[in-house]
């Protein structure tokens, strides 16, 4: 089977009100659309063929392939997504598979209700992701070392103002150093508000300086911007901030405490709603999870380049069970075949015109449009412009 697919769009406030309807093609309302969803995920799933998709997995299960089937429950193990972030999103991390089921169970024995506000763990499913950049594509994620942190902070001049929060990470080791002041920052009182105000007034006079240290005071002002008055803020700037340009990905595994800030992209994740939140937001903070989820040790975050494995077919290396994901570069005279064959896939095109052809059917997208082939389908895939195909880790 090989059907056009018709996403499920998410209105979240951080989101761009015109990058997404560009891309799909339709006029703005002047709302923001943060992120387009293509999956079978129960609480927006796509359509295929009218049907909601996770409906149609449940009738025909074959079509997502044996590895979703006896890996993973039955279910399309990814979700694929454009998001598009006009302002910064909320600091957060995701658990691991044995992480999210311990979570999972331990609030099921609690009986807080799934849709409870203080509820962090929805399912028992891990939640990796890679964002591939559409446009250029700014992030935080994963810690800076503590030295270097420490340079940036007094850098900005600020002769001891800060030492009251920053001043462990001159004292602990990495990892402990880093917890003990991320966790800090989540305190709101007006010691850790007066810090705050000292660091963004700081900044502000370097914001034009050249090189790591004018990027970090811009990150303080940006995010003093959209959350003023939030110590939090403190904790974002032990990130590195990474700009993607377009076509280069940013791979969050689980335990890498991250924060979107501006862009527009193509995410795939695994299909969960495991979201730890870090701060920088005004919903559930649950610390004690998140001292068992997130992974203090500072690292280099490097930004994701793809491998080619044949002219115009690109991919993406993440290495995860759940999802893999391939860049289609197409140009006239010139076809390529489909990887990953045994695994259900969803296309995506975002420019151009791309031909889909199993021998027997045909198909054509156009920016924007989008399709499942069932697992088992050999497909060509022709025509100019760009896509993107989603399919289960374990078949790539």
């Amino acid at each position: 089977m090989m059907q056009p697919l018709t996403g499920a769009a998410k209105r979240y406030d951080w989101g761009s009100p015109n990058a997404i309807p560009e891309i799909l093609g339709i006029p703005s309302d002047g709302r923001p659309v943060a992120e387009y969803w293509l999956g079978a995920h129960p609480s927006a799933p796509a359509l295929v063929g009218g049907v909601p998709l996770d409906r149609a997995i449940d009738a025909d299960p074959a079509m997502i392939g044996y590895s979703a089937r006896h890996e993973f429950d039955g279910r399309l193990p990814f979700l694929l997504k454009l998001l598009s972030a006009a302002r910064p999103l909320s600091l957060q991390a995701h658990p691991n598979d044995a992480q999210a089921a311990e979570g999972f169970a331990r609030e099921n024995a609690a009986d807080i209700p799934l849709d409870a506000l203080d509820r962090t763990f929805k399912d028992p499913w891990a939640k990796p992701e890679m964002l591939v950049a559409l446009t250029e594509f700014d992030a935080l994620a994963g810690f800076r070392d503590p030295a270097a942190t420490l340079a940036l902070f007094d850098g900005l001049g600020l002769e001891g103002r800060a030492e009251t929060v920053i001043g462990p990470l001159r004292h602990r080791t990495c990892p402990a150093a880093l917890a003990e002041v991320f966790l800090d920052c989540l305190i709101l009182d007006d010691k850790r508000r007066t810090v705050l105000t000292d660091v963004v007034v700081a900044a502000v006079n370097h914001v034009n300086d050249p090189g790591e240290l004018g990027e970090f005071a811009r990150t303080a002002v940006l995010l003093d911007e959209h959350f003023p008055g939030d110590p939090s803020l403190l904790a974002a700037l032990l990130l590195h901030r990474r700009r993607l340009r377009p076509g280069e990905a940013l791979h969050v595994a689980p335990g890498v405490m991250h924060a979107y800030l501006e862009g527009t992209g193509v995410e795939i994740m695994a299909t969960s709603d495991n979201v730890l939140r870090g701060g920088l937001t005004s919903k559930h903070i649950d610390a004690y999870s998140l001292v068992q989820v997130v992974d203090f040790s500072p690292g280099p975050m490097p930004v994701l380049q793809p491998s080619q494995e044949a002219p115009g077919l690109w991919f993406y290396a993440a290495d995860e069970r759940a999802f893999a994901l391939w860049r289609l570069e197409l140009v006239p005279g010139r076809s390529i075949e489909a990887p990953a064959e045994s695994s259900g896939r969803i296309v995506l095109a975002t420019d151009g015109e791309i031909g889909l052809s199993t021998g027997s059917d045909g198909l054509v997208l156009r920016r924007g449009q989008s399709a499942f082939v069932s697992a088992g389908e050999s497909v060509v895939v022709s025509g100019q412009g760009q896509a993107f195909l989603a399919a289960t880790g374990l078949d790539a």
